[in-house]
């Protein structure tokens, strides 16, 4: 059975760090692509961060780059998020998803993502 469970969520201000983590099965894990995704109240569901578990290559939007870092643990079949210096902006539920067996290749839109976890919400005051 796929899973992918996400922790790490929780409020912090302004400049903030936080660091959240996907646990995934073996078969989510293991040579593919694995996304972290967020979505505020009214907007849609976007891509901040992939990596590919296979080889470690990284694709970020513009609007954590610099920011954000996603890594992978082997050991522990999960992939972090770390994110520094938050801003208003970055709240939102964030979603860890896994593709099917497959490359990233580019940051992805979520319908080609297969599976997903439930999500924990990040909240960032002034």
């Amino acid at each position: 059975q796929v899973q992918l469970v996400e922790s790490g969520g929780g409020s912090v201000q302004v400049g903030g760090s936080l660091r959240l983590s996907c646990a995934a099965s073996a078969y989510a894990y293991s040579g593919n692509c694995v996304g972290w995704f967020r979505q505020a109240p009214g907007k849609e569901r976007e891509g901040i961060a992939h990596i590919y578990t296979g080889g470690g290559k990284t694709y970020y939007a513009d609007s954590v780059k610099g920011r954000f870092t996603i890594s992978q643990d082997n050991a522990k079949n999960t992939v972090n998020l770390q994110m520094n210096s938050l801003k208003p902006e970055d709240t939102a539920m964030y979603y860890c998803a896994a593709r099917d067996n497959e490359n990233c290749f580019r940051l992805r839109s979520p319908t080609d993502f297969a599976y997903w976890g439930q999500g924990t919400q990040v909240t960032v005051s002034l």
